[in-house]
């Protein structure tokens, strides 16, 4: 198998992040997106251009999906079925319905195609630096033959067990995650109505029992109003709509997940899904606002 020239579909945010991990490390990426601005960035990076999701499969034994949703996911799959070969490894990176992630897996399978999840904990910029990690559902053998590869994007991998572990374990980082940053939100915006200064609310959090390495990443970003895209609240949005339905299935109570659900929502009405994700803090600044008041 030849993993010095990789497969990916899926070149946004996180995608050109794996591809640029990818070509440091000496590997070449072909590369398709839907996005053209996407894909001509791809290629000013170094990596090849592919006209189509097909032309990727046909050119690569190793393919790296990089989605939106696992429902792409499994579109593109039913799509491709004609174009995939036996012994064919797929990883994805998708957060997606674990049930979905299986689905992929056992469509994959009857092609004689490997299916891993390699879904990513960490946010695009995490990506770049190398310090994401990778959360692997799947077959023991087959991580163990793109371990190369794994570790040309981070030397952080976790093992969970079979398809479909690796994307409820990402459900759960992704609850914590996400109301770390929600209290954070909610923390600073209490502080300044207390008249107290959020730069220096910050900086002494960061010094106390209270501190996290959300503080570290997207406090300044919250205290600031910066919003750069490092990872866009509407995913965390879809991520928390994932979680309440894989919790209704498991019999999981999960009332602060459903609380943190409309606090997201509130914060796309205000205009801020496409913003980073740090833009949480804007449903608590204006909470009785929506975009078009």
């Amino acid at each position: 198998m030849n993993t010095n020239s990789v497969g990916l579909i899926g070149v946004g945010l996180l995608g050109s992040a794996l591809a640029n991990r990818l070509m440091k490390d000496g590997r070449g990426v072909h590369g398709f997106d839907t996005n053209e601005e996407q894909l001509q960035a791809l290629s000013q990076c170094g990596g090849i251009a592919c006209d189509s999701a097909a032309e990727v499969v046909q050119n690569c034994d190793v393919l790296i999906l990089s989605l939106p949703t696992s429902d792409v996911v499994l579109s593109l799959v039913r799509q491709l079925r004609t174009d995939f070969e036996p012994s064919q490894i797929v990883v994805d990176t998708t957060t997606g319905d674990p049930q979905q992630m299986i689905a992929v897996g056992q469509s994959l399978a009857e092609l004689g195609v490997s299916y891993l999840e390699a879904t990513v904990a960490g946010s695009s910029a995490q990506v770049t630096a190398g310090e994401a990690a990778l959360l692997l559902g799947g077959d023991a053998e087959v991580v163990e033959s793109v371990k190369p590869l794994l570790a040309a994007i981070t030397s952080k991998h976790f093992w969970f067990g079979p398809v479909g572990t690796a994307s409820r374990f990402k459900l759960v980082h992704n609850l914590v995650l996400g109301l770390h940053r929600a209290v954070l939100a909610e923390g600073l915006v209490f502080a300044e109505s207390l008249g107290f200064d959020p730069n220096q609310v910050l900086e002494i959090l960061k010094q106390t029992p209270a501190a996290s390495r959300v503080m570290e990443i997207k406090g300044r970003r919250m205290v600031e109003g910066d919003y750069g895209i490092q990872a866009r609240l509407s995913q965390h949005l879809k991520d928390v709509r994932l979680i309440l339905a894989e919790a209704e299935r498991a019999g999981a109570n999960t009332p602060l997940s459903r609380i943190h659900q409309t606090i997201l929502e509130h914060a796309a009405e205000l205009g801020f899904g496409d913003a980073d994700n740090s833009a949480v803090i804007e449903a608590f600044r204006h909470p009785n606002d929506a975009e078009d008041s």
